[in-house]
């Protein structure tokens, strides 16, 4: 029997789109998976929070997650302009991403925050997929395994198991560049991930871990038949319905 993770194929579409974009993207995947049938992964679409309503109505019947692109460890409180893992799951969510680089670069997130806002995700019955990855330099000095390992550690909630959180490892040097690791590098970093989270997260061996990084048709065959990649966080070409359906047909 294989015990191989069912992959995920989750688009982050970041700070993009309009209400119309949503409806046009999501209803397009939607015909896509529902007219497909029976398929060999799951899809998530994480538009930003003020389309949510409209990427939910497009999505319909279909088997297409929703997720959020970040939220706040608190289950509520005065915090202008954060939504808490509660209103995302009040808003049809079922999965949030947190610790993104851009969030960590960006906003100063460390692990202890990020672990914070993963514990609030499974609180409120949401699945956190938690972003890990290294710098350009940090890859160059050789501490590119070290890094990961340590985010993945300091970042993961006690008590997470296979069925409550999503590990996705993004290279920041390869977020949006178009220039991505080698299928060696990209292996041995889901490798050691694989290992760290032994005795870290029930049933480790379920638990799927992503890649993420300039994912797009035309390496997505490759990357996702590596060992212990499970699936793609995808940025940039997410935005494009046949783009992200020619990558979650790469499963």
């Amino acid at each position: 029997m294989d015990n191989t993770p069912r992959p995920l194929i989750a688009g982050n579409w970041k700070m993009h789109g309009s209400n119309a974009f949503a409806a046009e993207l999501a209803g397009s995947l939607s015909d896509k998976v529902s007219n497909a049938g029976h398929n060999s992964f799951d899809m998530l679409l994480c538009p930003p929070a003020p389309l949510m309503g409209s990427t939910l109505a497009a999505i319909g019947a279909a088997s297409i997650a929703l997720g959020g692109q970040d939220c706040h460890s608190a289950e509520q409180g005065a915090h202008t302009g954060d939504i808490s893992a509660g209103m995302l799951a009040d808003a049809g969510c079922s999965y949030v991403i947190v610790g993104h680089s851009e969030r960590r670069a960006d906003h100063g997130e460390t692990d202890d925050v990020v672990m914070g806002k993963a514990a609030a995700a499974q609180t409120a019955g949401l699945a956190p997929i938690v972003c890990v990855g290294e710098t350009l330099d940090q890859r160059d000095a050789g501490e590119a395994i070290e890094v990961v390992t340590s985010q993945v550690v300091g970042s993961v909630p006690d008590g997470s198991s296979a069925g409550t959180i999503v590990i996705a490892y993004e290279p920041v040097w390869a977020i949006g560049t178009g220039r991505t690791p080698t299928a060696v590098d990209i292996e041995k970093v889901h490798g050691a991930i694989r290992s760290a989270i032994d005795g870290v997260i029930g049933n480790p061996g379920q638990v799927r871990l992503l890649y993420g990084g300039s994912v797009k048709a035309g390496n997505a065959e490759e990357i996702l038949a590596l060992e212990n990649v499970n699936g793609a966080l995808v940025g940039g070409a997410s935005l494009k319905a046949e783009e992200f359906w020619a990558i979650a047909q790469a499963c």
